[in-house]
């Protein structure tokens, strides 16, 4: 993670002091920062919250005049950021190599209502929550493949693995998305996408590569390649990292090493004008060395010998045919997603396999420029074995979304769904949203959605499993305000929300006669829970060569369930988050920049008996090209050295410097 970091004591009036404490970091840095001269050129600060429209190939033009993102993640569909009521940042490559990114958590962590822990070391358990949800209430999409594993705890995906060398673009869809997108999209939704070699021209050829070295022996190094002739395009990434790492226990002195090869790569064929097919594949092998628990007290994360590795297989398969001159677009896909895990311990080793395949059709159909349909059906089967247990369930699925712009300003959205649960029967699901967008460059937006989240295998049938679960569900609204001043160089954004879940899952000690079939505990529907809170946005670029960005949230995640724990804080659910972010580039093409984040404080536990103390951290970098192809960059990370936690009892990194260079071939 990008860090600078300001120890926060854990008194009353430290959330207070992170904000405070950061101020004087952000202030030294901009005054490295030549004074801006104004220009005219528009910028999009609502694109990826950083990045000039100039970067996006994917923009359309708003009633204003500027150019906006179009966004794929709220409908399923290509759609105007103009035309979405509900709140989406969007990260293109350009943001992603000028963050000089390497695990794509540390930069969602970086976006507004996002919080992300790590258990140590990189590869450690990342774990990514979005406005207080839980992690495994966050769906995760790569290239149009649902990646959530089902052999994990609660169904969710761990971000420790996905690193950002393929990834062309992430849509961050913040609030449920299940009418559209199914079970799990209860907080929100990632969508990962890889570079489209189909955008391509014909006969054109890009090529890119980068390597860095830096800190625990860490080495990074991508390549990538892609090309259309005729009909046929396709494009190939691969990557490999590998650190000697920091010890996962924050006690601990052993370091806990990683290391991952991977590649994704896709192929699309035109067999006729509007009709192809595509086929889209994804691999990463990580090995990761990590701390296990010490037997006497006080239990926490301690030294130990134990290893994991991880092999996760994604892949689609599909046909589009897109009919009426364009307005009846089809798609027919079979994906599948396969992950295994392994644990290696001296004293209890353990496997995982988790495998899903879907198969679904989606239809969008353009009746009019104001009317808009969105139809699909799905089947999902999955299945889950631990060694000792194997099981499988599957989840059939209908759905349509209605888009209608009744005047030009105005678009309103509304959706259903239907999910018939081998195991929970039926299930419907409402959504809706409105987007107005005024020509005097204010944009309001307001969204109803339901969220439906079905019991994991692992919780119905392993060995803390309860066959009496019921599924969780959740309903939440949204409702926000955008500003674009200066002539497009200028946004301000404000959003809040609400959302409330019912029947959500936990663990639970046993009771009573349970206790003889299941002694250490169970997972039951136990828990209630509220999230408030307040997103702001903001965005300036005074000149062509200055960009400043940045983002407040506050969240208030409280645990509603009668008993003990009743009106406490959601475990590692801090009150405030922010983030700042400033980058010049001068004349002769050096860039500078740097990005504090900050973070108050939190509890890491239900009872709120341990508490995760606020911190504010900070990096800087650089880059510089060396004529039109070569670039060569460099960061550091936490540059005060100092110490934070964001699990309890795990370690994080101090002082890091990397170097690296990249090459280009448009």
């Amino acid at each position: 993670m990008s860090d600078l970091l300001f120890h926060v004591p854990a008194r009353a009036g430290a959330r207070r002091f992170t904000w405070l404490a950061a101020a004087p970091v952000l202030a030294s840095a901009l005054a490295l920062v030549p004074p801006a001269r104004a220009q005219t050129a528009a910028f999009v600060p609502e694109y990826s919250g950083q990045t000039p429209a100039e970067a996006c190939d994917l923009c359309d033009v708003d009633p204003a005049g500027t150019r906006l993102p179009v966004i794929v993640t709220a409908r399923r569909v290509p759609q105007q950021a103009s035309e979405t009521g509900q709140a989406v940042t969007v990260i293109d490559r350009a943001e992603i190599d000028r963050r000089q990114t390497v695990s794509v958590a540390d930069l969602l962590a970086t976006t507004p209502g996002v919080t992300v822990s790590r258990n140590g070391s990189v590869g450690g358990l990342t774990t990514l929550r979005i406005r207080g949800a839980e992690g495994d209430q966050t769906l995760v999409v790569i290239d149009g493949i649902r990646v959530n594993d089902p052999s994990s705890t609660g169904g969710g995906f761990d971000f420790a693995n996905l690193l950002a060398a393929s990834v062309e673009r992430v849509e961050v869809l913040r609030g449920p998305g299940s009418v559209p997108w199914g079970s799990q999209a209860i907080g929100g939704v990632v969508n990962v996408l890889t570079a489209d070699p189909a955008q391509l021209a014909d006969g054109a050829v890009k090529a890119r590569a980068s390597a860095e070295y830096g800190y625990a022996d860490q080495a990074y190094a991508t390549a990538g390649l892609s090309g259309r002739t005729g009909a046929l395009s396709g494009s190939l990434t691969a990557g490999c990292l590998r650190t000697d790492g920091i010890s996962s226990a924050a006690s601990g002195t052993e370091r806990d090493g990683y290391r991952q090869i991977g590649a994704t790569g896709r192929i699309g064929l035109e067999i006729a004008e509007g009709i192809g097919i595509d086929l889209r594949g994804y691999y990463a092998d990580s090995h990761l060395r990590y701390d296990g628990f010490a037997d006497a007290p006080p239990f926490g994360p301690a030294d130990g010998p134990q290893s994991g590795t991880t092999q996760e297989l994604y892949g689609y398969a599909g046909v589009h045919a897109d009919l009426a001159e364009g307005r009846f677009r089809n798609r027919i896909a079979f994906t599948i997603a396969d992950i295994d895990r392994d644990n290696f311990d001296p004293f209890f080793s353990s496997i995982a396999r988790g495998r899903s395949e879907r198969y679904e059709y989606q239809g969008d159909f353009r009746a009019s420029d104001a009317v808009r349909v969105v139809a699909g059906a799905e089947r999902e089967n999955s299945r889950f074995n631990d060694g000792s247990i194997f099981a499988d369930t599957g989840i059939t699925s209908v759905y349509g979304q209605a888009i209608v712009k009744p005047v030009q300003p105005l678009t309103l959205t509304g959706g259903i769904r239907y999910d018939d649960h081998d195991t929970f029967g039926g299930h419907t699901t409402l959504g809706g949203d409105a987007a107005l967008a005024l020509g005097s460059g204010t944009t309001l937006r307001a969204s109803y959605g339901e969220g439906f989240k079905a019991p994991t295998l692992y919780q119905l049938y392993s060995f803390y499993g309860n066959l009496g679960l019921e599924p969780e569900t959740a309903r939440s609204f949204d409702a926000g305000v955008q500003q674009r001043l200066l002539d497009g160089r200028a946004s301000v954004g404000v959003t809040y929300f609400n959302r409330r879940t019912k029947n959500q899952i936990d663990f639970r000690s046993c009771v009573g006669a349970e206790c003889a079939a299941q002694p250490f505990g169970l997972y039951d529907n136990i828990a209630r829970t509220r999230a408030d809170g307040v997103e702001v946005e903001l965005a300036l670029r005074p000149s062509d060569a200055l960009t400043l960005t940045g983002n407040v949230s506050y969240i208030d995640a409280q645990n509603r369930s009668p008993g003990a724990n009743f009106g406490r804080d959601l475990a590692r659910r801090p009150h405030e988050t922010a983030s700042v972010d400033a980058d010049y580039r001068f004349p002769f093409g050096l860039r500078v920049g740097g990005t504090v984040t900050m973070v108050g404080d939190s509890f890491d536990n239900a009872a709120n008996s341990v508490r995760l103390d606020g911190y504010a951290l900070a990096s800087v970098r650089a880059s510089l090209p060396l004529g039109e192809r070569i670039e060569v960059y460099g960061r550091v990370d936490n540059v005060a050295n100092e110490r934070y936690q964001t699990a309890a009892g795990y370690g994080t990194y101090g002082r890091a410097a990397y170097g690296g260079v990249r090459v280009r071939l448009d």
